[in-house]
């Protein structure tokens, strides 16, 4: 399947597309948090109307936005994009396990505006291993040894413990949608958008059935989040298992799709995992560089990599959003292309896509990337395949 990057402002560049002539948007826009010191991170453009705006104009009616977000900044730019003229339809929740605290330790503060030194009682680990920081994805070998140490003032004595942020552990994904006249139906028979690809996403059982219900909460499948989930056992013959009952209006109950497992909770839900070769997958060629500031997150040591973004999402996640809101055929928009992620699931799913990178640094990651994918491997899907 076809696929562009483009280099430049993306507001500049929609502005250059037809109006009505993409099927799906899916992006991961900057969170406005700052993050590693990345200027494109404290630019205020998820909350610029005119970005929105040009998104809402270049879909086709009907056509599905879904966008993620910090948890700390999600409002604002769930404002600009309703103020822009989308209907806000859901919030999918992404749930990863081992995220990164960025919290602020209160007791070391005070000992540290008072002149005082702390005594090292002991050494001590995250234990974290592969992890996960917010808008970061998967990030290698983050397993970080630090001294343990003793307050030295009465001040900071009283308030050791403290600190000012729990760890992350979720970022939220705003499902938003172009309006358009008439019914649900006409429009599918129209523009080929409007809808959601229910089947195409269920999640997957042991069974012989279709799959449950794709819901509006992904995991990534980590012990830490598995451990969120309760067990619990569906009922079977009952027409009313948690999974399986249709409200009055949905459609008759269908006895062959209930389930008889039992385990955690969490299989109700998608999950998306991330590979270790997903970040580096195509860029055998290009010159190995210090990651950024990643030295901050793994007791000082940068990892070299080819793909130098910090935030790349899981392939598999992105495949499941792209193929959700995307019509057979359909061409993916993201405006925010980074280094390419939606792109490689894009084209892996048999999508056409069009990227906007403001960095020619990402964008040639991105254009890597997308590449490999093109080769074997990728799902072919055509416009007449069902």
């Amino acid at each position: 399947m076809s696929a562009v990057v483009m280099v430049g402002d993306c507001r500049e560049l929609m502005a250059g597309l037809a109006d009505d002539s993409v099927d799906a948007i899916v992006t991961d826009p900057p969170y406005e948090l700052g993050f590693m010191g990345k200027s494109w991170d404290s630019s205020g453009i998820a909350y610029d109307l005119e970005v929105w705006r040009q998104a809402l104009r270049v879909l086709k009616p009907g056509g599905h936005l879904l966008a993620f977000s910090g948890s700390r900044t999600y409002h604002r730019m769930v404002c600009a994009i309703e103020d822009a003229g989308f209907e806000i339809r859901d919030q999918i929740m992404w749930l990863y396990g081992s995220g990164f605290p960025k919290s602020h330790d209160v007791s070391k503060a005070i000992d540290r505006e008072a002149g005082a030194e702390r005594e090292v009682v002991r050494q001590a680990t995250d234990g974290a291993g592969n992890g996960s920081v917010i808008g970061l994805g998967t990030v290698p070998s983050m397993a970080t040894v630090y001294a343990i140490t003793a307050p030295a003032t009465p001040e900071a004595e009283r308030w050791s413990g403290w600190g000012t942020a729990p760890k992350p552990a979720h970022e939220p994904i705003v499902v938003a949608r172009k309006p358009f006249k008439g019914t649900v139906a006409q429009n599918v028979l129209a523009h080929g958008t409007g809808a959601l690809d229910i089947d195409g996403c269920r999640v997957g059982t042991d069974g012989d059935n279709s799959g449950r219900w794709p819901a509006n909460v992904i995991h990534d499948g980590s012990d830490e989040v598995l451990r969120l989930f309760p067990d619990v056992k569906s009922n079977k013959g009952t027409g009313q298992s948690g999974d399986t009952w249709l409200a009055p209006g949905c459609g008759a109950w269908n006895k062959e799709n209930t389930y008889s497992d039992s385990g955690s909770a969490a299989r109700f839900f998608y999950c998306a995992k991330a590979s270790k070769r997903d970040r580096e997958d195509g860029l055998d060629g290009f010159e190995i560089k210090k990651a950024g500031a990643f030295g901050s997150l793994n007791n000082g040591k940068i990892p070299m990599r080819a793909n130098v973004h910090p935030t790349v999402k899981p392939t598999d996640l992105m495949r499941y959003l792209c193929r959700l809101v995307t019509p057979p055929g359909g061409i993916v928009l993201d405006p925010f292309t980074g280094s390419g992620s939606t792109g490689k699931a894009a084209v892996l799913e048999g999508f056409r896509f069009l990227g906007c990178e403001l960095s020619e640094e990402y964008a040639a990651i991105a254009r890597a990337r997308i590449a490999a994918a093109q080769g074997p491997g990728a799902r072919s899907q055509g416009p007449d395949t069902p």
